[in-house]
Order: structure tokens, then sequence, then C-alpha cells
């Protein structure tokens, strides 16, 4: 039987009075979602719904189509108008910024896990590439962070000299590199390496060196710093 909203169904069926006995743990994604989004339209139940997200077009990425699916692919979907599309994608900015903040406490960027926590849940689920940098101080704490460049699918294309600019007028005195391979797979381009070169060379003329080049991956990454490529 369908159910247009959750009150409509049997109370043991109900993500709300789950949630109550169990707690949060205990509620599927799609159940948490669509007590998020509270009721269905035109005739879909809330639950309907949220598995119409989360499997939109045959995806089988989960709670993670969030992040990927665009407004308009959103609102493609029965029952999901303007407003609830931009629920969902708050729930996915919300859930980005949590996850960013956890990983910004004690943070040390001289430890390239730490690196790539901070970043990851920024750049894990972009279709492009970006390319970062930190600005650090003589601890390796973080400064503040800028974006240097945001490309194609087939590759960010990132220059010293406006860096090392923006590095001296910040103060920072060294530097971390980090970009995103959109395909989930961190491991180093030619071009990624000839980058990493030109970095470390401005920064050994402008005494500011670079301290480590991070690609993150989906869940995964690679620290050319520890693989040797800055020595």
């Amino acid at each position: 039987m369908n159910y247009k909203t959750i009150k409509e169904m049997p109370l043991e069926f109900r993500p709300y009075e789950r949630f109550y006995a169990y707690g949060p743990e205990s509620l599927s994604e799609s159940e948490l979602l669509a007590i998020l989004l509270k009721t269905g339209t035109n005739g879909v139940p809330a639950i309907q719904l949220a598995n119409s997200v989360l499997n939109y077009q045959g995806r089988t990425d989960g709670i993670l189509s969030i992040f990927h699916l665009s407004l308009e692919e959103l609102t493609s979907i029965q029952g999901i108008g303007k407003v609830k599309a931009m629920q969902i994608k708050c729930i996915a900015e919300l859930s980005r910024r949590i996850a960013k903040t956890q990983a910004k406490k004690n943070l040390l960027f001289s430890e390239p896990e730490t690196v790539a926590s901070y970043f990851m849940a920024d750049l894990r689920h972009l279709e492009i590439e970006q390319f970062l940098v930190a600005f650090l101080d003589t601890k390796c704490f973080l400064i503040r962070e800028m974006v240097i460049s945001r490309g194609t699918v087939n590759g960010a294309i990132a220059e010293p000299r406006e860096v090392f600019q923006e590095a001296l007028r910040s103060s920072a005195v060294f530097l971390c590199l980090i970009h995103n391979h959109p395909s989930g797979d961190p491991t180093p381009s030619n071009q990624d390496l000839e980058t990493t070169r030109r970095f470390k060379k401005a920064g050994e003329l402008i005494g500011i060196p670079v301290v480590d080049h991070i690609i993150i991956g989906d869940n995964t990454f690679v620290s050319l710093a520890r693989a040797g490529f800055l020595s």
C-alpha cells in the first residue's frame, strides 16, 4: 500500500517512531531522507520520493547521490520541486561543512593524513579538477586556503606567480598544494608531477618551501612528499 505521508504509515513502519525508539542509526538512508523531506507530493509518498533521489537513473552510490545530482536533475524527479531540491542540496552542503569542521580540529598540515581528511569532503565528489593551496605558518598550522583554479575533467591549470604573491601577502612560511582527481584514482599524472616541480622550484627561489602536494581521490589520497617527489 502506498502512503503519501509518513503519518499515514502504520506506527511500526514510521521512521519518526523508530527514531525515538532506537535512534537515528536504526534508520535506512531513504528513511533519514524521508524525514527531512517530511511529505511527498503529487501522490508520491515521502519514502518513495527519497528512494527516487537515492536511485536516480539507476545510480548505485546511495546517499552520495545528493552530492552529485544538480538542481535540474533533482527537479526532474516526480514530486521534487525547487524547494525540496534546495533542501536536499542544503543537506549535502551541511554534511560537507560538518565533516570539514571536524577535520579542522588540531589541524597540523605537516601530516598528509590530516590534510587529506580536511579537504576530502570538499573535493572527493567534484566532477572537475579543483586546485587549492594552503598557506601555513612556522608550525605548519593553517593561515588560510585559496582556490587557485578550477579546471575541466582533463585537468586544472595552476600557475605559481600569483600563488606566491598571495603567500607573501599572507606572511606564509610554507605552502601545501592540494587538488582532486574526479576519476577517484589519486595516482599522479605527468602533469601533476610537472606542476609540483614548478611550484617546488619557485618556492625555493622565493624562500617559501612547498611541504607537500596532496592528490585527493574517492576516499583515498596520495602525498607526493611521502612518495619522494619533493625531496
